[in-house]
């Protein structure tokens, strides 16, 4: 093995790669499960996707004119960036933890450890959830 494949951080060009799409070496995918499901992952991929979006808006700001002018020029493009990278961060996390062979459902995992008290206060109330309940959801 090579000296790059035993790197546990991307360099600067994978790392662009890996933003947008692309699949790191095996040899960091302790970094990628940290990246993806760690503490902090949904605030990375939202700033990775404002990037982009502020790149498009920012010669509008170039142009002389009011600060109104402005933002009624940006804002409409901005606006629908956060909402969709808020609205799509989980899909595009599980997807993209599945490209590096690693289990998309660790995209709920601090959630899951976070409210593992009130699924057993639950269980100690009301007794385990059957199995056979075809509502049963993945994280429970």
């Amino acid at each position: 093995m090579s000296d790059s494949d035993l790197r546990r951080r991307p360099s600067a060009l994978q790392y662009v790669r890996y933003c947008y799409g692309g699949r790191l070496p095996d040899s960091m995918r302790d970094w990628v499960r940290n990246d993806l499901a760690g503490k902090g992952a949904a605030g990375r991929m939202m700033r990775r996707v404002a990037v982009p979006a502020i790149l498009v808006v920012a010669p509008f700001w170039l142009i002389p004119t009011t600060l109104d002018v402005h933002l009624s020029m940006t804002l409409p493009i901005l606006i629908p960036f956060v909402y969709f990278s808020h609205a799509l961060n989980k899909v595009w996390r599980r997807h993209m933890l599945q490209v590096h062979g690693l289990d998309p459902d660790l995209v709920d995992e601090r959630r899951r450890q976070r409210d593992a008290h009130i699924h057993d206060a639950y269980i100690e109330r009301y007794g385990p959830r059957s199995d056979s309940d075809p509502l049963r959801g993945p994280d429970v």
